[in-house]
């Protein structure tokens, strides 16, 4: 009560906080947030976790930077998949239904659901190989009529 009443009064008194050791800043910048490899599963996803979405734990795969978002431990066997090379990973990545799965150096897996390009991309990371894939939109003639009628 008695700090209420020194602050409702202007009273209270005011300690400047130190700038040694702030470094909430610099965290925040995207070349500090490039994924370190040589680490367990946990403090892979720990890390991705913690620069979703600001600004973005990324690594490169194919002479591309690319940023994941969206990670979970994975406790289960390994899942069927494509393999994906990624720079400085102790072994490829695996493409799944569900994602990508990356290992960390313990043999235990992190589920990543998103990737960002960095053209501004960003697709489901299950997605990854089929990401250049388009495909056209067919209207049926019926579907034809109805948009010609909406324009």
């Amino acid at each position: 009560v008695e700090a209420v009443h020194l602050i409702a009064d202007g009273k209270a008194p005011r300690i400047p906080q130190p700038k040694e050791g702030a470094t909430y800043e610099g965290i925040q910048k995207k070349e500090n947030a490039e994924i370190s490899w040589d680490q367990p599963a946990a403090a892979l996803h720990n890390w991705i976790r913690g620069h979703d979405k600001v600004p973005g734990a990324w690594t490169t795969i194919n002479g591309q930077v690319v940023t994941f978002y969206g990670s979970s431990l994975f406790d289960a066997s390994v899942p069927a998949g494509q393999e994906l090379t990624i720079k400085g990973a102790s072994r490829p990545g695996l493409v799944t239904k569900n994602g990508l799965v990356i290992f960390g150096n313990d043999g235990k897996m992190v589920l990543v659901r998103n990737l960002q390009f960095e053209d501004g991309k960003m697709i489901p990371a299950s997605k990854y190989f089929s990401a250049d894939e388009t495909t056209a939109l067919e209207l049926t003639e019926e579907e034809k009529k109805i948009a010609e009628d909406i324009r």
